[in-house]
């Protein structure tokens, strides 16, 4: 949705709490992503401007600072129109987590009066905010609406430690039987890389009967991220079998994506994917790897990042609602249609994807 933000006007979307600005144009918020204690990759102008340029979604920022000053705080948000979904606001779509960038307890307070009474004014269906951390308290206007594990790995230990802590049967042994298979390893951030990880994404999706992310996505945050996103590949005797999508924000890499060809899973090209990032970011002097979310449910997924010696942790994610908007079509309602998505051919399966996923950023 597009509509124009005046930078350093007071919020038209709800109480005079908070200043709006626009990321994407004030270079303010570039600095602010930069020395925050607790900003991340999400919070970066190149992930917000491949959300716009991929979705059309189109971010705004609150802030408590006024004039033309440094930004000492900022929360950053899309909204998601749709008439499918119901239009709402999120911090931030498509983000693993997106924490408030505020250094008061008392401008929590203010953020949750000024989503209370901008849900409301506007009629959006819900407000979502994804902290890592937030302090809760009875009766809130912000309660838990998803729940996740978020995994770091800790990369301050020499290379041995890391080494002896990935577990010895389901990941040294297979990283150890992908070496004697001499697994052709690449890295980098190429249009031939992407496109075998985009060939490897859309085979995963379709065994997970789930459309693919569009293409234009990657593509996006190939030119927005700065520095680029890289892509870890291995082949055997040409053929891909596995492959990572990273990015990176100040001594974090962050895993985003991984994909695979479930016939050669047996040669452990995955494990040995990992060790190489694990590998490389602690030479190039990486403080940790942020791992990403899993679903509560997702044992399988859960127990292999704990098996690369990674620590979990909770988060859950913070919606306030209006109580008369229920009448809308959730991501679980379209169940039925994953067995269809799995059939769609290679051609369709992106355009698909673009149109299907900017409903529920």
């Amino acid at each position: 949705m597009q509509y124009s933000i005046a930078e350093d006007s007071r919020s038209h979307y709800g109480p005079m709490n908070f200043y709006t600005l626009d990321p994407l144009r004030d270079e303010r918020w570039d600095a602010l992503t930069v020395s925050h204690p607790r900003a991340s990759v999400f919070h970066e102008k190149g992930w917000l401007r491949s959300l716009a340029k991929t979705y059309g979604y189109r971010p705004f920022a609150l802030t408590s600072t006024p004039g033309t000053g440094p930004l000492a705080d900022g929360i950053v948000f899309c909204e998601v129109a749709s008439r499918i979904t119901g239009t709402r606001l999120a911090s931030l779509p498509f983000s693993d987590h997106a924490e408030p960038l505020l250094n008061d307890v008392s401008y929590q307070l203010r953020l949750k009066q000024w989503v209370r009474e901008a849900c409301e004014q506007n009629k959006w269906k819900y407000v979502e905010l994804r902290p890592i951390s937030w302090e809760t308290d009875r009766g809130s206007s912000l309660v838990p609406s998803q729940s996740f594990w978020l995994h770091f790995l800790d990369l301050s230990p020499p290379l041995q430690v890391l080494s002896r802590n990935l577990h010895k049967d389901c990941i040294l042994r297979r990283i150890r039987h992908a070496e004697k298979e001499r697994l052709t390893y690449e890295r980098g951030g190429s249009n031939r890389l992407l496109c075998t990880f985009y060939k490897l994404l859309t085979i995963t999706r379709r065994r997970h009967h789930l459309l693919p992310q569009p293409r234009d996505w990657f593509s996006n945050l190939m030119t927005e991220m700065n520095p680029r996103p890289e892509i870890r590949l291995v082949s055997k005797d040409g053929i891909p079998l596995a492959a990572i999508f990273t990015l990176r924000h100040r001594s974090t890499v962050v895993y985003k994506y991984g994909c695979s060809d479930e016939r050669f899973h047996h040669l452990g090209g995955m494990p040995l994917l990992f060790w190489k990032l694990i590998e490389e970011s602690k030479y190039e002097g990486v403080d940790r790897i942020d791992l990403g979310r899993t679903d509560l449910e997702n044992k399988g997924l859960m127990e292999f990042k704990d098996r690369l010696g990674a620590s979990r942790r909770r988060i859950d994610y913070l919606r306030y609602s209006q109580a008369q908007s229920k009448n809308w079509i959730e991501l679980s309602r379209l169940a039925p249609l994953r067995g269809l998505f799995s059939l769609l051919p290679d051609e369709l399966s992106s355009p698909m994807g673009r149109l299907v996923y900017r409903h529920f950023g």
